[in-house]
C-alpha cells in the first residue's frame, strides 16, 4: 500500500509540473540580462540547462519576470543582448 501511494504521488508530481510551468509562462516574460549567476530559467547559446550561468548579467540569459516589469528594471530587456 505504501508503494502504491509513494507512485501515485510521483505519478500526480510528474503530470502537474508542465502545467504549472505553462500557468508560469502565461504570467511572465522572459527577461534578458539580469539574471545572477547560477540563476537563469533555460538555456544559452553556451549551456543546455537552467542555472548553468557562471556570471551574473550575461546577455542571453533570461528568468522569468512578471508581465510588465523586465523593462523597470535596469539592465533588462525583453531580447537576447548580444555580447
Amino acid at each position: 500500500m505504501k508503494n502504491a501511494l509513494l507512485l501515485a504521488s510521483a505519478v500526480a508530481a510528474a503530470i502537474s509540473g508542465p502545467v504549472v510551468t505553462a500557468a508560469h509562462a502565461a504570467d511572465n516574460e522572459k527577461c534578458y540580462g539580469i539574471a545572477a549567476a547560477g540563476q537563469n530559467d533555460c538555456q544559452t547559446a553556451t549551456n543546455s540547462c537552467a542555472g548553468q550561468v557562471a556570471e551574473a548579467g550575461r546577455g542571453d540569459a533570461w528568468i522569468y519576470v512578471p508581465t510588465g516589469t523586465c523593462q523597470k528594471v535596469n539592465g533588462g530587456s525583453l531580447d537576447p543582448k548580444q555580447g
